[in-house]
């Protein structure tokens, strides 16, 4: 059975950092790209940062360029997302999402329960 799980949300003030991770059992991460996708309250869903197999390449939207960096420990089988100079629209649950097949050969999206950011003074 996949499992994956995000932690490290929370409450911060304008300007402070946050490190996200997504860590997965009965599938392994560093077979597959990851994304960090984000949903703020009565918004859609969106993707936020994207990393490639072997840390190749990352990718970002225009938003938190600059703030956020994802990176990946495959030994660990988790992904980050290291959150600079938060902003109070960063605001939102942080969901982990990878696609591909888990360790018993299911296809799937798999996704994680979410995490919540809240950044305010």
């Amino acid at each position: 059975q996949v499992r994956i799980v995000e932690s490290g949300g929370g409450w911060v003030q304008p300007g402070g950092s946050l490190r996200l991770s997504c860590a997965a059992s009965g599938f392994t991460l560093s077979r597959y790209p990851v994304s960090w996708y984000r949903q703020a309250p009565g918004k859609e869903r969106e993707s936020v940062a994207s990393i490639t197999t072997g840390s190749y390449s990352m990718s970002y939207i225009d938003d938190v360029k600059g703030r956020f960096t994802i990176s990946r420990d495959d030994a660990m089988n988790t992904v980050y997302l290291q959150m600079n100079s938060l902003k109070p629209e960063d605001t939102a649950v942080y969901y982990c999402h990878a696609r591909g097949y888990s360790d018993d050969w299911r296809l799937g999206d798999y996704w994680g329960p979410g995490t919540q950011v809240t950044v305010s003074s």
